[in-house]
C-alpha cells in the first residue's frame, strides 16, 4: 500500500487497517516463535506500514489544530 493509497482513506478506515495489521503482526510473531514463519520479511513490512499509517493520522491531527 502506497502513501497515496493511505491518504485516500478516511481516518476510520486507517484505524481499522492498523488494527488488522497489528493482529496479523501478532500472528506472524507467534509463528516466528514456534518456528513456522515462511516469510520473515512480512514482519518488517507490516511494522513499517503501520508506522506510515500512524504518521499520516498524526499529520491530519496537527493540520486540524
Amino acid at each position: 500500500m502506497t502513501n497515496q493509497e493511505i491518504r485516500d482513506l478516511t481516518n476510520e478506515e486507517i484505524v481499522k487497517k492498523i488494527e488488522e495489521y497489528k493482529e496479523e503482526l501478532f500472528n506472524l510473531r507467534f509463528s516466528q516463535a514456534t518456528g513456522n514463519l515462511e516469510k520473515p520479511s512480512r514482519i518488517r513490512e507490516l511494522r513499517k506500514l503501520v508506522a506510515r499509517m500512524k504518521t499520516i493520522l498524526r499529520e491530519r491531527e496537527l493540520k486540524e489544530d
